[in-house]
């Protein structure tokens, strides 16, 4: 179990209210799915949102997915090891969200490889991040130290790493400081 993750959950109200529009808005426009993994499902306020038959979620904390119980009855939840490969059969899924969650990742190649290995082949990756630009840095500073983000990504970088992880991009956009990312294996 991840304490660290548990312990930011923990600072979370229960209800913090409907996600943010702009991630609704997109996973609301993804086409339906068969079988789903949203791998960092957290409370499951955007997991709701997702078209699917069979839904599993995924995440470190037990916090969240406590919480993710109430919103998702019908889900399968599922606690993971952080940086430990996913327990899914080959794949499995032909889709697989991971909303704001990436940049919490220490290990993104074992993530990805393990996304890639869990998607069918056609099987689509719905992907979700804070967006980050050099000039922000150079002129705000990088984030407080305190953020649990441990990873940033510009447009050119998530692009560059999804096509190295063996990913098709059918569309990288920018929008409200975050970067929207769809692919396929």
């Amino acid at each position: 179990m991840a304490r660290y993750d548990d312990e930011l959950w923990e600072l979370v109200p229960e209800d913090p209210g409907p996600p943010p529009a702009h991630l609704a808005e997109f996973v609301n426009a993804l086409a339906p799915a068969d079988h789903a993994l949203d791998l960092g499902v957290g409370d499951g306020r955007v997991a709701t949102l997702i078209q699917t038959t069979r839904l599993v979620g995924a995440d470190v904390s037990k916090v969240a997915l406590d919480r993710a119980r109430t919103r998702l009855p019908d889900a399968e939840l599922v606690l993971l090891e952080p940086d430990e490969a996913l327990p899914f059969a080959d794949n499995e899924f032909d889709l697989v969200t991971c909303i704001e969650t990436l940049e919490h990742v220490r290990d993104v190649q074992l993530a990805l490889s393990e996304i890639r290995r869990v998607l069918r082949p056609g099987g689509r990756l719905a992907l979700t991040t804070p967006a980050s630009a050099r000039w922000r840095v150079l002129f705000r500073g990088v984030e407080h130290p305190f953020s649990p983000h441990i990873r940033s990504f510009t447009r050119r970088s998530l692009r560059t790493t999804l096509e190295a992880m063996g990913f098709h991009i059918l569309e990288l956009e920018t929008s409200h400081g975050t970067l929207f990312a769809l692919a396929i294996r």
